[in-house]
């Protein structure tokens, strides 16, 4: 269905760079998911050149039907929600940590106890595209982030160390530097606006890594073949050091096309959730010396 959504709108715009802004994307998944989806259907949907993007006559075949099918599964979550009473849907990080989000539902249910909070693990590129469909109300995203009719909170700003494999030499260390990390592979969250950021950080700061893994988890870090950064984790092989000067800030904020009551509850709720348990804090605030012992990488 995701990938229906994204066709009608390359169709629509007939601009892949267009069409990401739109969506709240880098221009380069959105192309893989569209080539995707040709493959899944074994034909070409868009004829591409340098100059323009157009729709083959497939395409302009499928685009009609493919409006009709969207139509239709936004009809089935409407009549859905109406038979569940007022519920709330929201997306959250997948790394959020379970311990954060048990914080969040319960301060939310505090304010709103006869509305029931569904979370959704989504990255941000795809929580900005259920954000435009309508699909969520609400979501924790990861700065930055730039898409047409978004509003947004105020930013809470982590500040990440890096994760290391137990056997690593730095781990003796009480702090690491990140050019002691130089030479070493890196394994990133699958977030492209956050990675790019990151990336373009260390650099400035005398870290090139020898290779960036995205989305593969903890595993390369446990076998000893990269490190990564975030929160600490209570994981088997894995050690969490703080970086030294806190050289990295990552941006979480709440963001919602449509205003009302119950959204800037959930916000205010989430802003509260993440500076307790998952050591946040406000944009501008100087960054605090203790440190959070709690699972995840958002812990």
């Amino acid at each position: 269905m995701r990938h229906l959504r994204y066709f009608v709108v390359v169709a629509e715009e007939l601009h892949f760079g267009n069409a990401a802004i739109r969506l709240g994307m880098a221009q380069p998944p959105l192309s893989q998911r569209i080539k995707r989806l040709e493959e899944e259907l074994g034909t070409r949907l868009f004829d591409r050149s340098a100059r323009q993007v157009r729709l083959t006559e497939t395409g302009r075949l499928l685009l009609a039907e493919a409006r009709e099918i969207v139509a239709r599964v936004d009809r089935l979550h409407e009549l859905a929600r109406q038979g569940q009473g007022t519920v709330l849907r929201v997306g959250v990080p997948p790394d959020l940590a379970a311990t954060v989000v048990a914080a969040l539902v319960a301060a939310f249910r505090e304010s709103d106890p006869d509305v029931r909070l569904a979370p959704v693990e989504l990255w941000t590129a795809d929580q900005v595209a259920a954000l435009a469909e309508g699909t969520l109300d609400a979501g924790l995203l990861r700065q930055p982030v730039a898409a047409p009719g978004l509003r947004s909170g105020p930013a809470l700003v982590q500040t990440p160390g890096v994760l290391l494999p137990e056997g690593d030499p730095l781990a003796r260390l009480g702090e690491v530097h990140l050019t002691d990390l130089a030479g070493r592979e890196l394994v990133m969250l699958p977030e492209d606006g956050l990675v790019a950021e990151t990336l373009a950080e260390c650099r400035r700061r005398g870290f090139l890594p020898a290779r960036v893994h995205q989305g593969l988890g903890l595993g390369l870090v446990v076998a000893g073949s990269a490190v990564a950064f975030g929160g600490p984790a209570q994981v088997p092989g894995v050690v969490w050091r703080p970086l030294l000067g806190s050289p990295l800030a990552w941006r979480v904020a709440v963001a919602w096309r449509t205003d009302t009551p119950l959204v800037t509850r959930f916000a205010a709720a989430a802003a509260g959730a993440l500076k307790e348990r998952a050591g946040m804090r406000d944009e501008g605030a100087a960054p605090g010396r203790r440190v959070s012992r709690r699972p995840g990488l958002l812990a």
